[in-house]
């Protein structure tokens, strides 16, 4: 039996606002609902699969897009174990900003969530994967993998631009505040009732009122924090029981589990290729 692939994790210091992932065989990844902190582009090349985002499921084939605004509550899987490929960018949130910013795409340099959640359009796909194809390139110049990855997203932002920004989430304050105090103390060994004396409310309440507002319990937000953690430990070069204590988990084989169920990926395989490329020319 010819074994499977491993996931292929681009990153280069040069470019720290992007990474770029590549699955030859998605059957071998599947997600629980999850979010990130960057904005990311992902596209269909082989097969299909679902793709559930904030409440909808979208059946996606090969040549499809989906674009994923940060902190939406997302899982993409195979189909009745279908093969599937796909390649997915995560782009830092604050860069994106900026660019919208200066291509008159926003009226002040503030992150506005993009409405489209998926796209079938022929020529974007092709400059995408071409994109990513450039920034897979070992051969390829700083400056070439720059050039590509701006005037993609430049036309990719001018094809969506036009539609509405979806309406925002009515999230209460205390809800909202209790958020931000996760991702301070997302490392820390919370009880949920330390959680209700923060934010001044019954369990049940708080509970029912997170999950509408963020599409995760407070508890699965906190580990969904937790690995972003963790992938940027990896990612620095830290070895996998650091990066696990560091990000809150109380053992190394907790803290595998738990990112290969969210990032379909284990630590090792993160580690090994995101702490590398590049590092010889920083």
């Amino acid at each position: 039996m010819t074994a499977t692939p491993d996931p292929i994790f681009w990153c280069d210091a040069r470019l720290p606002h992007v990474e770029l992932r590549k699955v030859a065989d998605g059957r071998q990844v599947c997600y629980a609902p999850h979010s990130h902190r960057e904005w990311s582009l992902g596209a269909i090349t082989a097969g299909c699969s679902t793709f559930d985002y904030r409440g909808q499921r979208h059946y996606m084939k090969a040549g499809d897009l989906v674009l994923i605004n940060p902190d939406w509550v997302h899982n993409c899987n195979p189909i009745d174990n279908q093969p599937w490929s796909y390649l997915m960018l995560y782009v830092d949130t604050h860069w994106l900003t900026r660019l919208r910013h200066d291509l008159d795409q926003l009226p002040t340099p503030a992150w506005q969530d993009l409405a489209t959640a998926t796209l079938d359009d022929p020529g974007l796909y092709q400059g995408f994967c071409e994109l990513a194809d450039t920034l897979l390139d070992p051969d390829r110049e700083l400056l070439a993998k720059q050039d590509r990855l701006v005037d993609y997203l430049t036309h990719l932002l001018a094809r969506v631009a036009a539609a509405p920004s979806p309406a925002p989430v009515k999230v209460p304050p205390r809800i909202g505040e209790l958020a931000a105090y996760l991702d301070q103390h997302c490392t820390d060994d919370l009880s949920l009732d330390a959680l209700c004396q923060q934010a001044g409310c019954s369990p049940g309440y708080l509970i029912r009122a997170f999950r509408q507002a963020f599409g995760l319990t407070p508890h699965a937000y906190l580990v969904n924090r937790r690995i972003q953690l963790g992938r940027q430990q990896l990612r620095q070069g830290l070895p996998i029981a650091e990066a696990a204590l560091n990000a809150g988990f109380s053992d190394q084989p907790h803290f595998q589990r738990t990112f290969k169920r969210l990032v379909a990926a284990t630590p090792n395989q993160y580690r090994r290729q995101t702490s590398s490329v590049g590092a010889s020319d920083s």
